[in-house]
């Protein structure tokens, strides 16, 4: 059993549901993620969605988009998003990490040595936004093969084929993209959030968490209670992006720490 799948069976025995925070591996200062890590994972995060910066990441809204460019601007690629791990491995070796970026940063890198390299860093799991599950067989075999999970979107345009597809290579989790769209934009609509996962659990065997439009305590609840994970990124990166070097981690545990009371509670009550 992979490190996520026995984080996600621990929380479902407790009737509780997996909170995913994200950053921009290097933001807002290069050498602040593993601390950043560290401090999410203390303050509750059950899986760390670890963001590789990319010139163009078409998926992303303009916070995303400005996190990625002010961590290529300080010489962030995949050596140092896989140096951040390793450095985070050193303190913790439970809280499952996932890094989430685009398909040029791996393909430059080798697609086989990055597997190695991820596997050996610590990683969990791997989505590749623009790697479309009818056309990466064979990755997700190559990142199965060494116990890493492929994680894949849906949007709430996706086909029943497409889910079809993803039902049948993902593992891990699937990441339910809740608005059309890029990140950080629009309004989150509970009601269609609600009528859409279980069209997709119809499919899939692994969790669904569901992120875009989740922006605090209250938002963060009501997904909660129609899906089995919370992945809350944009606004994360805001709050960090105007923090002095000392305050990054603290700022980080004390938003994130807020969203698991608020799940914590939406369970018991």
């Amino acid at each position: 059993m992979s490190r996520i799948a026995a984080t996600f069976a621990a929380l479902k025995a407790q009737a509780r549901k997996a909170l995913i925070p994200y950053v921009t591996t290097g933001d807002p200062y290069a050498d602040v993620t593993p601390e950043l890590m560290l401090a999410l994972a203390g303050a509750g995060a059950d899986v760390i969605e670890l963001g590789v910066p990319f010139s163009d990441p078409m998926a992303d809204g303009p916070v995303i988009q400005q996190a990625s460019e002010r961590a290529l601007a300080k010489g962030i690629g995949l050596p140092q998003v896989l140096a951040a791990v390793r450095a985070f491995r050193e303190r913790n070796t439970t809280t499952p990490v996932v890094l989430m970026g685009y398909a040029n940063p791996v393909e430059r890198y080798g697609v086989e040595r990055f597997v190695t390299d991820a596997a050996q860093a610590g990683v969990d799991g791997v989505l590749i936004v623009d790697y479309p599950p009818e056309e990466c067989e064979a990755f997700a075999a190559l990142l199965r093969k060494v116990n890493l999970d492929p994680i894949f979107l849906l949007a709430p345009t996706s086909t029943e084929a497409r889910m079809k597809s993803v039902g049948r290579i993902a593992s891990g989790y699937v990441y339910y993209v809740s608005l059309k769209g890029v990140t950080g934009a629009g309004h989150l609509d509970t009601a269609a959030v609600a009528e859409m996962v279980p069209r997709i659990q119809a499919h899939v065997k692994v969790p669904v968490g569901v992120g875009f439009g989740i922006r605090d305590a209250a938002t963060a609840q009501a997904v909660a209670r129609v899906s089995d994970a919370v992945v809350i990124g944009s606004r994360l990166v805001q709050i960090l992006e105007t923090q002095s070097r000392d305050q990054v981690a603290p700022a980080a545990a004390a938003f994130i720490a807020e969203i698991r009371a608020a799940l914590d509670e939406g369970v018991s009550s």
